[in-house]
């Protein structure tokens, strides 16, 4: 397993909602990304700058490309688009981020 982590941007306004979509994440999507080989995946949000830092569990053999191009994603990435800085494809601006620092 690797650890990945990324941040994104919420639009002001939309803590609540960004919340509520994602308390009622649909189970095609959960199982897409378990299935996928992610897990133990992490959402936090700075209040302060809007800031979302996500960080998950990947397989070692996780396809990076699968997922943008998968139908599920794509609608889940339209049903978001209007509360996140967004790409022209609808998929999240999102930022990699390198890790610096790690204990167990």
């Amino acid at each position: 397993m690797v650890r990945n982590a990324f941040k994104m941007k919420l639009k002001p306004g939309f803590e609540t909602e960004y919340k509520k979509r994602h308390d009622e994440i649909w189970p095609e999507l959960a199982n897409l990304l378990s299935e996928t080989g992610i897990q133990d995946y992490s959402i936090f949000l700075d209040e302060e700058t809007l800031i979302l830092f996500a960080v998950q569990k990947i397989s070692d053999d996780f396809d990076f490309d699968l997922l943008p191009n998968h139908p599920i994603v794509k609608k889940w990435w339209a049903y978001m688009g209007d509360i996140m800085e967004t790409n022209p494809d609808n998929s999240p601006v999102a930022i990699g981020l390198k890790e610096v620092f790690h204990l167990d």
